[in-house]
C-alpha cells in the first residue's frame, strides 16, 4: 500500500500549479516599481484578504499592495509545499522582510499560509493568515519592549 504526498491529495490541475509559480514568482520579485505584474497573476475581480484588511478587484489590490511595499527595502519568501485539491491551493510561506519603520530596516522573519482560488489560469481569491504580532508588535521599538516584559513576568 502507498500513501499519497499532501501535495497530491485530491486532483491536481496543471493550470493551477502553473499560476502557483507565477504566484511564487511574482511575490519573490515584488517591489513598490512593478505593481502592474499582480495583473499577469491575479483576476480582475479578485478577492484579497489579510489580518489587515479586504480589497476586491485589481485596482484595489494594485492600491493595497502599492502603499504596503512604499516603505519596503526588500521582502521574499521562502516558500513551502503546498496542498494543492484542483484549483484550490494553500501554501505555507516564510516571509523575509526589511522594512524602513519595522525594526529600523533589519531583517523580520514572518510565518504565514496563503489559500487560493485559481480559475482560469488566474488567482481569484487570497487569503493570507499570520501572526499580526510577529510582522508588527514585536519589532516596533515601544511595543517591543512592552511585549518582552509581558513575556518576562509571564514566564
Amino acid at each position: 500500500m502507498s500513501t499519497a504526498s499532501i501535495i497530491e491529495m485530491g486532483n491536481q490541475n496543471s493550470s493551477a500549479l502553473e499560476t502557483l509559480g507565477r504566484f511564487k514568482q511574482l511575490f519573490n520579485n515584488l517591489f513598490a516599481g512593478n505593481m502592474a505584474e499582480l495583473s499577469s497573476v491575479y483576476s480582475e475581480n479578485v478577492t484579497f484578504t489579510d489580518p489587515f484588511t479586504s480589497v476586491h478587484g485589481i485596482d484595489e489590490l494594485t492600491e493595497y499592495f502599492s502603499s504596503a511595499y512604499a516603505n519596503v527595502i526588500s521582502c521574499g519568501f521562502d516558500f513551502g509545499e503546498p496542498v494543492v485539491n484542483g484549483e484550490d491551493v494553500c501554501i505555507p510561506w516564510v516571509m523575509q522582510l526589511r522594512h524602513k519603520r519595522i525594526r529600523k530596516g533589519n531583517p523580520v522573519a514572518v510565518e504565514g499560509i496563503s489559500q487560493l482560488v485559481i480559475r482560469e489560469g488566474r488567482v481569484l481569491s487570497h487569503r493570507d493568515y499570520f501572526d499580526i504580532g510577529q510582522l508588527l508588535y514585536e519589532n516596533l521599538p515601544l511595543m517591543g519592549r512592552v511585549i518582552r516584559w509581558i513575556r518576562k513576568q509571564a514566564g
